[in-house]
């Protein structure tokens, strides 16, 4: 599993010219699941997305957990995460969890975060999506669970 989170002051998903999910203050996370990814990885990494201190205090340094700034979450299902390009020019997707596992993952993430009484608004799974997003700082990192 890897993800891509994002501090956002605001980020939305289209599809068909129509948003389906949109946040204020939080995190973009696209989320990309990989073969024999398995429950508690998605545990772990729940854990890891709720508990980074990627938020900035009074005093600008980034010391606040989504839990302690009530962050919202968007999160976007993204299988090109997992893409190995080291050989050739065409990016190899093998990595990548077919798509009947991958959404059960994804799924679970998702209904994990909503455990811990997070606002989470979700892409379309396997869909093509516009994802917009107003990048705070901007802070990125990519996780692998």
């Amino acid at each position: 599993m890897k993800a891509v989170i994002q501090r956002v002051k605001g980020s939305s998903v289209s599809v068909d010219g129509k948003i389906i999910g949109r946040i204020g203050k939080g995190m973009l996370v696209l989320l990309g699941v990989a073969k024999g990814d398995t429950d508690r990885q998605v545990e772990d990494l729940v854990a890891k997305v709720t508990h980074l201190r990627m938020f900035e205090d009074e005093q600008g340094k980034m010391n606040l957990s989504a839990k302690e700034c009530q962050a919202e979450f968007l999160v976007v299902s993204q299988f090109t995460l997992l893409a190995n390009c080291d050989k050739g020019r065409r990016p190899s997707f093998d990595g990548a969890a077919a798509p009947e596992q991958a959404k059960v993952i994804y799924e679970l993430f998702i209904s994990k975060l909503r455990s811990h009484n997070f606002k989470v608004e979700t892409g379309q799974f396997a869909a093509m999506m516009d994802v917009s997003l107003v990048n705070d700082g901007p802070v990125t990192f990519v996780l692998d669970g």
